[in-house]
C-alpha cells in the first residue's frame, strides 16, 4: 500500500522523439541527391567520351608500327624516297602502301578527315583499280590504230579510240550485233562484275560463299580485295618471290597510264586525230608538230 510519505518512484527519463520528416522535405532531399548523382554520372560520361575522342585523335595523328618484339615505334622513313612530303602527310603515311612516297598535299588520306568514301582504305583501293583500268585503256586505245596501220587487222576496223565503240547513237560501226544491243549487254555484264567486286571489298573472301557456276573457290580471293590473286587474277603466279616489288611496279605503271589517258583525251580534243597519228607526225617533223603548235592551232599562234 502506497504511503504519501513514501518516496515517489523514479520518473523515467523523458526522450523527445525526433521530428518525423515531412513528405515534402523527404522528396526534396531525394531530388537533390538524384540531381547530384546524375550530374556526377554525366560528368563521368562526358569525361570518358572526351578521353576517347582525344585518344582516337592522337592515334590518328601518330602512325606507329608494331615490330616483331612487340614494341610500338614510329615508322622511320628517313631512308625512303619521298616527294614533296610534309610533316602532316608523314604522320599517317608510314610506307606500308605500294607507291607511298609521302605525297599527299591535299591530305586526302588523312584519317582525321575521312567521311563516306573518302577514307584511306577506299582511296588506296580505288587508286589501284583505276591504275589497272588505265593500263588496259591506254593499250586498248592505241592498239587498233597501230595494228590497222601495220595491216595486221583490216584498216576498216583499225579506228581511232574515240570512233571505235562509242556510246550509241554516236557509234555507227557495225559489230556482230547492233550497237544498242552491244552497249546494253556490256552494261549488264559490267554491272554484275562491279557488284561482285564491291561486295568483295566490303566483305573480303565472301565471294567463295556465293554460288557462281562452280567457280567459287577460284573467285574466293586472298583476303586482300586489291590483290585477290588466284588462277584467274594471277594466273602466272607473278610476285611469288618479290610481291612488294611487283606491287610497286604496278602502281607506278598505273599512274603513268592514268596520265597517258588524260593525254589521249586532250589530244583528241585539240588535234582531232588518234595518238598514233600524233606520234607519227611528231617523229616526222618535231618542229611543226609538238605541244606548243598543237595548242596554237586552237588558241591562236604565239
Amino acid at each position: 500500500q502506497f504511503s504519501p510519505h513514501s518516496p515517489s518512484p523514479p520518473t523515467p527519463p523523458h526522450h523527445t522523439p525526433p521530428p518525423h520528416p515531412t513528405p515534402h522535405n523527404n522528396m526534396a532531399a531525394m531530388a537533390v541527391s538524384s540531381a547530384m548523382t546524375s550530374t556526377f554520372l554525366a560528368g563521368q560520361k562526358v569525361s570518358a567520351r572526351a578521353q576517347r575522342v582525344r585518344s582516337n585523335a592522337r592515334a590518328a595523328r601518330v602512325v606507329v608500327r608494331a615490330e616483331e618484339g612487340g614494341d610500338i615505334v614510329k615508322a622511320d622513313r628517313s631512308k625512303d624516297k619521298l616527294y614533296f612530303a610534309s610533316e602532316q602527310s608523314l604522320s599517317y603515311l608510314d610506307g606500308s602502301l605500294a607507291g607511298d612516297f609521302g605525297f599527299d598535299p591535299l591530305g586526302l588520306s588523312d584519317p582525321e578527315g575521312e567521311g563516306g568514301y573518302i577514307n584511306p582504305s577506299w582511296l588506296a583501293y580505288a587508286e589501284i583499280i583505276h591504275c589497272r583500268w588505265a593500263m588496259l585503256g591506254a593499250a586498248g586505245c592505241i592498239a587498233p590504230e597501230i595494228l590497222g596501220k601495220a595491216g595486221v587487222i583490216p584498216e576498216s576496223t583499225g579506228l581511232v579510240w574515240f570512233k571505235n565503240g562509242v556510246v550509241p547513237p554516236s557509234g555507227t560501226f557495225e559489230y556482230w550485233c547492233d550497237p544498242f544491243s552491244l552497249f546494253f549487254g556490256q552494261l549488264v555484264l559490267m554491272s554484275f562484275a562491279e557488284h561482285r567486286r564491291i561486295q568483295d571489298y566490303r566483305n573480303p573472301g565472301s565471294m567463295k560463299d556465293q554460288y557462281f557456276i562452280g567457280l567459287e573457290a577460284a573467285l574466293g580471293g586472298s583476303g586482300d580485295p586489291a590483290y585477290p590473286g588466284g588462277q584467274f587474277f594471277n594466273m602466272f603466279n607473278l610476285g611469288k618471290d618479290n610481291m612488294d616489288t611487283m606491287k610497286l611496279k604496278e602502281v607506278k605503271n598505273g599512274r603513268l597510264a592514268m596520265l597517258a589517258m588524260l593525254g589521249y583525251f586532250i589530244q583528241a580534243l585539240v588535234t582531232g586525230v588518234g595518238p598514233f597519228e600524233n606520234w607519227s607526225a611528231h617523229v616526222a617533223d618535231a618542229t611543226s608538230n609538238n605541244f606548243l603548235t598543237s595548242f596554237a592551232a586552237v588558241g591562236g599562234s604565239f
